[in-house]
């Protein structure tokens, strides 16, 4: 074959190349523009409609009934209790089984089982952690309560942080950990102050997902906290919560109550984004 001919095929491949990477970033583009426009649709309604059911009212006073003035006061005060509950008992649980899936269960067998069961948690509806913790805790008290809400959110809180941290911690190159080990360091000295150091930025993002995505869970608290129109603290009685309250107005023929539930969606997404802009902020790598 003449150089000539080689030239000439390899100008081929090249178009041909240059095609299909164009094909491929067209619908890499319309993909994004087609997540992009339902994302701006949602964020838009939400404003839009959220911001018409907010006064000083939606913080200060108790959820009403039909067709009277009220707001939300109880139902955030529950929200906030619980997901903070739920992330303090689950994130340390997560990142302690993160770190031992990554420094030390690369290739155990405990450490494939959890992986598994874990991916199984991860996939698993939160209704079934819901129905879980009404049969192990809610039928056995024979009530429902703040604790039974807390603790099924928590079991939403734990394989989210575990997954997250242990792919973060898989990330930090092995050479820092070698280095650390040939001037003497210990193990568990190497994983806080270097491999986690590291990964700091990760494991606090993987936290803030699980937060997001327990903020605004309703099915599980529908079996274990259900609801409560008046303010209650006690943990150990039903509580209100955003996401059950919302589901309950929004439902509603009446104005008032859908009103309100806009206004419940407004406040949570405005606090998953304020959380997640002020924990950047201070967790950022410098």
């Amino acid at each position: 074959m003449s150089t000539a001919e080689l030239y000439a095929m390899r100008r081929k491949r090249h178009a041909s190349r240059k095609r299909v990477n164009a094909l491929a970033l067209t619908l890499s583009l319309g993909a994004m523009a087609f997540g992009l426009v339902w994302l701006v649709w949602i964020l838009f309604e939400t404003v839009r409609l959220g911001m018409g059911g907010l006064a000083l009212a939606t913080f200060t006073e108790m959820t009403p009934p039909p067709m009277e003035e009220g707001g939300l006061a109880n139902a955030i005060m529950g929200s906030l209790m619980m997901v903070g509950l739920a992330t303090l008992i689950g994130t340390p649980v997560g990142i302690m089984a993160g770190i031992y899936l990554a420094e030390y269960g690369q290739k155990g067998w405990l450490g494939s089982v959890t992986r598994f069961i874990n991916d199984i948690l991860l996939s698993a509806p939160s209704i079934v952690v819901g129905l879980f913790i009404y049969s192990t805790v809610v039928a056995r008290v024979k009530t429902f309560s703040g604790w039974a809400g807390v603790l099924a959110l928590a079991l939403i809180v734990v394989p989210v942080v575990i997954r997250t941290t242990e792919n973060m911690l898989s990330l930090v190159p092995s050479a820092l950990r070698e280095a650390a080990y040939a001037l003497g360091t210990p193990k568990w000295r190497v994983i806080t102050s270097i491999t986690l150091q590291s990964a700091r930025a990760g494991v606090v993002t993987g936290i803030l997902l699980a937060v997001a995505r327990i903020s605004g869970e309703t099915a599980p608290l529908l079996f274990t906290a259900l609801s409560n129109q008046f303010w209650s603290a006690d943990l150990g009685q039903p509580m209100s919560s955003l996401p059950v309250t919302i589901f309950k107005f929004a439902m509603s023929p009446y104005e008032n109550w859908q009103k309100l539930a806009w206004a419940g969606v407004f406040i949570i997404t405005v606090g998953v984004l304020a959380l997640n802009i002020v924990a950047r902020t201070l967790f950022r790598q410098r």
